[in-house]
């Protein structure tokens, strides 16, 4: 294809897909092709699909098809876990679509590549060319929205795939066993998006933890992985061998969550987040065998117990399945008490999506849909409840944070370390936007419970020259 002169990117699904896409933007950059909203015409349309649950799967051919009624014209490149475990349905949808399934991803830039021809010259500057438009729809198994725009964060990919083979979880099939990038693609990505004027970086995978430095890409998992860099010594690397301002890891097992992985995001602060995602998926220990999980409530709440001695302020964010087969009534009154105990600063629930090949569509007991529905909104009480109390905690306290969008009302709003909501109205004099402020909080936000609201005391920016490198510049609040 030539003349590609725009390109879309509709993404659905997990922060491995953001992750992915966001590096796709990146290449289609620097190949001079401008980066449009998904709304716009392009030339160039890739749609990137989630199959963790038969919605996702749904959504990701409508967003295939509505791609191609906005631009029929275009090269609609359709990639994913969904293409990886329904490619017919993709053919259907779209007969002249380019169908590239998740076991010829690592091909999918060189693809796109070639699609767009070598770099073209671009008027626009370096910034501007690194700010990601990315268009896409964020599954979280009870209701979907636009997914949020990333000027601020760059999701880098460390590690695919997953052979745990949870017996609910269809992504060993979609994204095949694990593998690990080296870390020197790894730390490439990383500065690249620091030149693009990047302040943050959240590493993302499948199965996070299994990370052993590229060792898994040559071939079967043996032996000689025990002396491969560990996600531990990734982090470390990482602080070492660049600039890089703030480290996020996206979500990781709790039973990794291991003695040097602790020390080495204790020793890192404060460039390592006091926050981290483990999922529990269940609170009560037959449902958790059931589901092949490889730990028991008392062992989460252990890791729980270990993370905060070791980091303090910490927030833990959890992700929760309701409706499992055989979660019966006094299973999931377990499950919500253990919930309860664990004080969540945060919590992703998910509705139990039978999908076809795993072992718990073959199980005897599935909870009737109104009764995944009621819990759901029990669970979601509680998760919003949660985030209402750790919000009220930084009442009266300073954080540093992370400026990523303007509100309606002339407020910018963004992430404190620990990942709670800070909104602040800025100076008019202040550009604020990508910077890093230490903000005073005052009190809850009127309008979300879970925001909290505050007075710019001092603002580091990113200063962009011409070519999108970022050097930090500091600007005094009144």
């Amino acid at each position: 294809m030539t003349n590609v002169q725009t390109a879309a990117i509709a993404n659905l699904g997990c922060k491995v897909n953001q992750a992915e896409m966001e590096s796709a933007a990146r290449l289609l950059r620097e190949r001079g092709v401008r980066v449009v909203d998904g709304a716009a015409p392009a030339d160039l349309v890739v749609v990137n699909t989630c199959t963790v649950t038969s919605t996702a799967d749904q959504k990701s051919r409508q967003a295939v098809r509505r791609a191609r009624r906005a631009n029929p014209d275009a090269q609609i490149v359709v990639t994913g876990c969904s293409v990886q475990v329904g490619r017919e349905a993709f053919t259907v949808a779209d007969p002249a679509a380019l169908l590239i399934d998740n076991r010829m991803k690592d091909g999918l830039l060189a693809e796109l590549a070639a699609l767009v021809g070598e770099a073209k010259h671009s008027k626009r500057d370096g910034l501007d060319r690194a700010l990601p438009t990315l268009s896409g729809v964020e599954m979280d198994g009870i209701a979907d929205g636009r997914a949020a725009v990333e000027r601020t964060r760059a999701f880098i990919k460390v590690q695919d795939g997953c052979s745990f083979f949870c017996t609910y979880c269809i992504i060993p099939a979609a994204r095949g066993p694990e593998r690990s990038l080296s870390p020197e693609t790894v730390l490439q990505d990383v500065r690249r998006a620091l030149r693009a004027g990047h302040r943050e970086v959240v590493l993302t995978g499948i199965n996070i933890g299994t990370y052993d430095g590229g060792w898994s890409e040559r071939g079967k998992r043996g032996a000689h992985t025990r002396s491969a860099l560990t996600l531990a010594g990734l982090v470390g690397r990482l602080l070492e061998e660049t600039d890089v301002e703030r480290i996020r890891l996206s979500s990781i097992e709790p039973q990794h969550v291991d003695d040097e992985l602790l020390r080495v995001w204790t020793d890192g602060a404060p460039r390592t987040m006091p926050h981290l995602h483990l999922p529990l998926q269940s609170g009560d220990d037959g449902v958790l065998r059931r589901m092949g999980r490889r730990y028991l409530s008392a062992d989460y709440a252990a890791v729980v117990g270990r993370v905060r001695d070791a980091v303090p302020g910490v927030a833990i964010h959890g992700d929760v399945i309701v409706g499992f087969p055989t979660e019966g009534d006094a299973a999931w009154e377990r499950s919500l008490a253990f919930i309860r105990s664990i004080d969540f600063a945060g919590l992703h629930v998910f509705r139990y999506s039978a999908r076809p090949g795993t072992a718990a569509i073959r199980m005897a007991g599935h909870v009737d849909e109104p009764t995944k529905k009621r819990r759901a909104a029990a669970l979601l009480a509680v998760a919003a409840d949660a985030r209402a109390r750790w919000a009220a905690r930084h009442v009266g306290t300073e954080c540093d944070v992370l400026f990523e969008e303007g509100l309606a009302d002339g407020r910018w709003v963004g992430h404190a370390t620990d990942h709670t909501l800070v909104a602040a109205r800025p100076d008019d004099a202040l550009p604020v936007a990508n910077g890093i402020g230490r903000v005073l909080v005052e009190s809850i936000d009127s309008e979300a419970p879970d925001r909290v609201v505050g007075r710019i005391l001092a603002l580091a920016r990113a200063v962009a020259p011409p070519r999108g490198a970022a050097t930090p510049g500091v600007i005094h609040g009144r």
